[in-house]
């Protein structure tokens, strides 16, 4: 057992990740964050083998938010949601089509899908919140190290700076980054239903709307890359790209500026926020993910899987 003083120090109302995290604008690099990390060779075999995303993917997407939110918002209980966490990967394991054996709490696998996590909040700050400055990123990155603590996980992997972590970064993009079946899954949206909140659309009027939608995300996600992996995964991106993208960005921080602070949380966040300012107990239960996003029935029992009483 850990003395008190060795326990891991959750985020707080005063961090950065806070102001940024758990930001609705998050969804605009959903894709990304899912083809980054199944592009990694162990969390890519994971999911082709164990996962059931391509079945259900908006609502694994939408019920994940939740307890990966929960590691960042829950305050004292922050802790024990991200060993929830880490427990829905303990029987992730196996060996890949090319031989290899991976496990999902692999150090180095394990810490790739947390650096996602902190990169895309990274880029959706930089591209659709007004921009950071090199300060405020390096205060990100000694935040996410903070919040990975939460896990329990071996920190080995974790790189010491920002400046080191920026090797690591490109190190991954351009050595160990595979375009794998997982990743071009998460790419593929030709077959992609509507999210849950807006199930009652006819199927007829879906089928039009899903080709522009899946057009954009995907162009969004090619904007989101590093140079090397659109190479990677044979994407081209033009000087009038990069401006269309930039247009964009300031377009969506222009509209959500329109927005009520609370309104472009994430009910976990937002929930986080409220304990912190008041507004509610600091005992209050935490929020979790409404029903509609739950797995099948039939998977709800299986360890693997978020899947609250609500």
């Amino acid at each position: 057992m850990r003395s008190q003083s060795d326990r891991p120090v959750p985020l707080g109302p005063d961090s950065l990740t806070w102001k940024h995290f758990g930001d609705w604008r998050g969804m605009l690099q959903g894709v990304w964050a899912g083809s980054m990390q199944n592009m990694h060779p162990g969390l890519g075999a994971g999911v082709e083998q164990h996962s059931t995303f391509f079945d259900e993917r908006w609502q694994r997407l939408y019920r994940s938010l939740y307890p990966i939110g929960g590691v960042v918002f829950d305050g004292d209980r922050a802790e024990e949601t991200a060993l929830q966490v880490r427990g829905y990967h303990a029987n992730i394991k196996g060996i890949d089509a090319q031989g290899r054996t991976y496990h999902a709490l692999d150090p180095e696998t394990f810490y790739w899908a947390h650096a996602t996590f902190f990169m895309g909040t990274v880029l959706t700050a930089d591209n659709f919140m007004g921009g950071l400055t090199e300060p405020q990123k390096m205060q990100l990155f000694d935040e996410h190290v903070q919040w990975y603590r939460l896990y329990g996980m071996s920190m080995r992997p974790v790189p010491a700076t920002w400046p080191e972590f920026q090797k690591y970064w490109d190190h991954m993009c351009r050595h160990v980054l595979e375009d794998n079946m997982a990743a071009r899954g998460v790419l593929d949206l030709s077959t992609l239903g509507p999210p849950p909140y807006a199930a009652w659309l006819p199927e007829r009027v879906w089928a039009v709307l899903r080709r522009p939608v899946a057009s954009v995300f995907v162009w969004i996600t090619v904007g989101l890359y590093d140079r090397s992996v659109r190479e990677l995964l044979g994407y081209d991106w033009s000087a009038r790209d990069a401006q269309r993208f930039a247009l964009l960005g300031k377009a969506v921080n222009l509209a959500f500026g329109l927005v009520p602070r609370r309104r472009r949380l994430h009910p976990r966040g937002r929930a986080g926020w409220d304990r912190a300012e008041g507004r509610i107990s600091a005992t209050s239960p935490l929020v979790h993910t409404p029903a509609r996003n739950l797995p099948p029935v039939e998977r709800r029992s299986d360890p693997s899987h978020y899947s609250p009483n609500v």
